[in-house]
């Protein structure tokens, strides 16, 4: 990877460097369904631990605190699993990189990123690879975290069909208690929250490392949608693929000194 913009830079942090273009990568459903299920796993971790241990005593005849948590649980579900089918629409709707070729290793290029990225986050080399997408690595942490969502969806839907008693919702999920114990599948439900926690702190920490090293803007893309990169990087990365083309807007990059720019050299604008 080639650092672009040097630290005597008088540029700031959210210029772009010489050379880098301003891409639209993550589209608004992205960008939805990414934090509609933040926002839905923080509610849905502290109703879902009072439920399974309640740390709070409420006094008064009117108190319903485990009614409440439980309203709230539910609606907080409903929206985690409304941003999850959106964003598997997207997999196969959205742009570029937003694809499941993304996600998944399956060329010899992302194998080999995989492993490139895998030594980088391993301390064993200096810089990780650019990529204007997610890297192999974060690809197939999603794929893992999504198949956490699924199994949290399905014991979820599972635990509340003994609740709500509907016909229709046996039907389609009772098949699981009968599988796996419901005391089992209300442990598994509880433990891969804690799941979802480790994966957050490693994702946050990534993507500020990622963002300081690529100096890409991915810490403002996930609210903007656009990233900094290398306009050569995105001119490879666009032969490769025959869908339809990016939203691309050039930005200016900043102003160089005449003696940055060397002798001979025309004025900046």
């Amino acid at each position: 990877m080639r650092r672009t913009r040097s630290s005597s830079s008088e540029a700031s942090w959210k210029d772009p460097a010489p050379g880098q273009v301003r891409v639209y990568i993550w589209e608004l459903p992205i960008r939805v369904s990414h934090w509609v299920m933040v926002l839905s796993i923080l509610s849905l971790s502290i109703t879902g631990y009072y439920m399974h241990s309640p740390y709070m005593v409420a006094g008064g005849r009117t108190a319903f605190v485990m009614g409440t948590m439980r309203f709230v649980h539910l609606l907080s579900a409903f929206a985690f699993t409304a941003a999850f089918l959106l964003r598997l629409v997207w997999f196969f709707l959205g742009n570029r990189w937003a694809r499941l070729d993304q996600y998944f290793p399956t060329t010899k290029k992302r194998a080999k990123g995989l492993v490139a990225v895998g030594k980088y986050y391993a301390f064993m080399a200096w810089s990780p690879i650019a990529y204007i997408g997610h890297n192999p690595m974060a690809g197939a942490a999603y794929v893992a975290v999504y198949g956490m969502v699924i199994v949290e969806i399905l014991t979820g839907f599972a635990l509340y069909s003994q609740v709500l008693g509907s016909r229709y919702l046996n039907f389609c999920i009772g098949w699981l208690p009968r599988l796996i114990d419901i005391q089992w599948l209300r442990e598994i439900h509880f433990l891969l929250m804690f799941g979802f926690w480790m994966f957050f702190i490693h994702h946050l920490y990534t993507a500020i490392l990622i963002s300081i090293e690529e100096e890409s803007g991915i810490m403002d893309s996930i609210f903007s949608g656009y990233k900094f990169v290398p306009e050569d990087d995105l001119r490879k990365d666009m032969a490769e693929w025959d869908g339809p083309p990016a939203q691309l807007r050039t930005v200016p990059s900043p102003v160089v000194s005449a003696e940055a720019r060397g002798p001979g050299s025309p004025p900046a604008a």
